[in-house]
């Protein structure tokens, strides 16, 4: 399939490089040959549960070799959205419930400190280990005025033939108990896209996102005005986008598509 030419492609993992342990050959095949091509890429993942160097070590499992300077989280993105929204202030305090990959990028920032009594943010992550108590003290902070974040929005998670809970139900939780909306920061919503350009230094024009998603990844694209290309190795099939908005492109697998 020919496409013209892009300067950066945001990459999805989950369903487009690897599925849960396995993984997705062609996925892994088409980001060799973005490196071989010398193009610039980006692997943009929803998932907050991971550090960068976590995210690196996986790859590397599945035969796809990277440094952290071409990780992208929601974590990233939240503290650096946080950032740009207060501009002079220095010191943020934070409530945080998540996994050690949101605490790990949060809290090895000096702008941030961990406050569950008053907090400026309640900043919301998937957790594997989540307590009522968890709950308790985020919904306090939330109905006393905190800003309310959820890193992204995600109802649920596949895991192996299942569907778990996922961030945005805990959120949901959340909101109904606090009767607060959070922000939410990953895909789809243009904040995480438009973050990630801004590191890259690319223009909408010159990315592509590229991801098997099309609630998440090719949403995103549709609400930051990025074009998509979707490969059919993950949660969706042809013929769910029947009658609804087009990606750019659509592959059944990322072999397909020419640089």
């Amino acid at each position: 399939m020919q496409s013209r030419v892009y300067k950066i492609f945001l990459v999805d993992l989950d369903g487009t490089v690897y599925r849960g342990k396995e993984t997705i050959e062609s996925g892994v095949r088409f980001v060799k040959r973005l490196q071989e091509a010398g193009k610039d890429y980006l692997f943009l993942t929803n998932n907050t549960t991971r550090t960068p160097q976590m995210v690196v070590d996986k790859l590397k499992g599945h035969g796809v070799a990277t440094d952290v300077a071409h990780i992208y989280t929601p974590c990233m993105a939240t503290a650096s959205w946080i950032i740009e929204q207060n501009p002079g202030k220095k010191s943020f305090g934070v409530y945080i419930i998540g996994q050690v990959g949101l605490w790990t990028e949060i809290l090895s920032r000096p702008e941030f400190y961990f406050d569950e009594q008053n907090p400026d943010y309640v900043i919301v992550g998937m957790d594997t280990d989540l307590t009522y108590h968890k709950l308790q003290v985020a919904n306090r902070c939330i109905r006393h005025g905190a800003t309310f974040i959820g890193t992204n929005s995600d109802l649920n998670l596949p895991y192996g033939a299942e569907l778990l809970p996922g961030n945005g139900a805990i959120c949901a939780m959340l909101a109904a108990a606090s009767g607060q909306q959070p922000t939410f920061i990953g895909k789809p919503e243009a904040i995480i896209i438009d973050k990630a350009l801004e590191l890259t230094k690319s223009s909408r024009q010159e990315a592509l996102i590229v991801g098997d998603n099309y609630q998440t990844d090719i949403n995103a694209g549709f609400n930051s005005g990025v074009d998509t290309l979707m490969a059919l190795t993950g949660v969706n099939r042809r013929e769910d986008l029947a009658g609804k908005r087009q990606p750019t492109y659509i592959v059944d697998t990322l072999d397909e598509f020419e640089l």
